[in-house]
């Protein structure tokens, strides 16, 4: 049944009003100084801060890209950003530069991170030619950037049992030498990529004497961009080839008995489910934990439109969601969730989206995770609110919940880079008897 559109606008003003005054609720309610007066912006802009202290920036740059995007203005952001990637390329490009490879690797990997801010809010429409064109520079300049490491980065692609889908990875060494060490594998959710996982995870890791894998499955940046392929559920299709590899191809490189595998943000879903199935790993890191992800995005709908959603309506719903994202009303918050989540979930139907997610739930594999899990729980968890604990209750003592609050509060602590590694380790540390 299509809705009439007189009611669709009722329900799109009712929506918008719902969505601002939260938005302007979460504004009021920021541990750190407002980077911009759009929450969604200055969120992702704290985290292009977060990533400068390992490499993946520089702090005035950011900020001074940062001072003239307009609130609410995804084009805004989106030139800023592409704006300063460019000039940091050119800088790059400039052969005094390759004299010295630390400003060969720190200046390309500046623009990477860059050219990804740029291409974060470019998602609602699938033919911006952006959204391959930011990809291809960031990654060309983080390859450059790998390549100039004491120890080179290797991409590598890894084949899956099923030949539709190829895993796409980026090995790191911590040592030069044919010696056994600890190894993290980490793998990021909904939006992030695994050149993010380098300055977040992969350099605190190294300097502890960790090798480190990447990886991008289904959904996610890479994948979603060469193999079309959108999130899937069962995420031990994606996992287990990546400890095949590893097992493999590094065993000369790795401690088995100190395997550990990382999921960030929604990757606290997909690393959960996919432990359940492998037991080769020797602890768990959720950052943070997912018990189900259709109760966490759903219950971020306004009580009328979650009704229409499980009334069954796909027509009306689809039909209210599509005008209150082109409406112009909706915070950036909720406009950047609807895009991100038709494109990664590889459907342009909201309906459709929200159904997707009913499979990405741990109830019934939950007591598979046999080995030790951490799990981050953050003050200012925004997306996944509850879910921690949840998952924390069901895996009884097997897990160590750790809480967040005040600074590094955020979702995934972005801006307490430095907290969330110390912690991290100290807990890797004290669980696998490392020295």
């Amino acid at each position: 049944m299509r809705l009439s559109p007189l009611y669709v606008s009722s329900i799109v003003v009712t929506l918008a009003s719902h969505s601002l005054i939260t938005a302007a609720q979460d504004a009021d309610n920021e541990p750190v100084l407002l980077l911009n007066n759009d929450t969604s912006f200055h969120f992702n802009i704290l985290a292009g801060l977060g990533n400068a202290i390992y490499s993946g920036g520089d702090i005035a740059p950011i900020l001074g890209a940062a001072k003239d995007i307009t609130p609410g203005d995804m084009e805004s952001f989106a030139d800023h950003f592409a704006a300063l990637a460019t000039h940091t390329k050119k800088q790059a490009e400039d052969p005094d530069n390759g004299y010295d490879p630390v400003n060969v690797r720190d200046t390309w990997f500046s623009a990477s991170s860059y050219f990804r801010m740029a291409d974060a809010f470019l998602h609602g429409n699938w033919t911006d030619p952006r959204i391959n064109s930011f990809w291809e520079e960031q990654t060309a300049a983080f390859d450059k950037g790998i390549a100039a490491l004491p120890i080179p980065g290797e991409r590598v692609r890894i084949p899956t049992t099923d030949g539709n889908l190829t895993v796409e990875a980026i090995w790191y060494s911590a040592s030069k030498e044919d010696t056994k060490l600890p190894t993290l594998i980490v793998g990021n959710g909904y939006d992030a990529a695994q050149e993010d996982s380098y300055h977040v995870y992969v350099v605190p890791a190294l300097a502890r004497g960790w090798n480190c894998i990447t990886y991008e499955g289904p959904g996610q940046p890479t994948v979603l961009r060469n193999q079309g392929i959108g999130f899937i559920p069962n995420w031990e299709r994606v996992v287990t080839p990546v400890v095949d590899y590893v097992l493999s191809k590094k065993a000369h490189l790795v401690d088995q008995d100190r395997l550990v595998l990382l999921g960030n943000s929604m990757g606290g879903y997909l690393a959960a489910r996919a432990a359940a199935f492998e037991p080769r790993l020797s602890a768990l890191l959720l950052n943070g934990g997912i018990m189900n992800i259709y109760d966490a995005y759903t219950g971020q709908l306004p009580p009328e439109l979650l009704a229409l959603f499980e009334s069954g309506n796909e027509t009306a719903f689809d039909d209210a969601v599509v005008a209150l994202r082109q409406s112009g009303m909706a915070p950036t918050t909720i406009a950047w969730g609807i895009d991100q989540g038709l494109w990664t979930f590889n459907t342009h139907s909201p309906f459709e989206f929200f159904n997707q997610t009913r499979q990405f739930d741990l109830e019934g594999v939950v007591d598979k995770i046999q080995m030790p899990v951490w799990i981050a729980d953050a003050e200012f968890e925004g997306f996944f609110p509850g879910q921690p604990q949840r998952v924390a209750d069901a895996l009884g003592d097997r897990a160590t919940l750790q809480k967040f609050t005040g600074v590094a509060g955020y979702h995934c602590q972005v801006g307490a880079g430095q907290e969330l590694a110390r912690i991290i380790f100290a807990w890797l540390n004290k669980t696998l008897a490392c020295p």
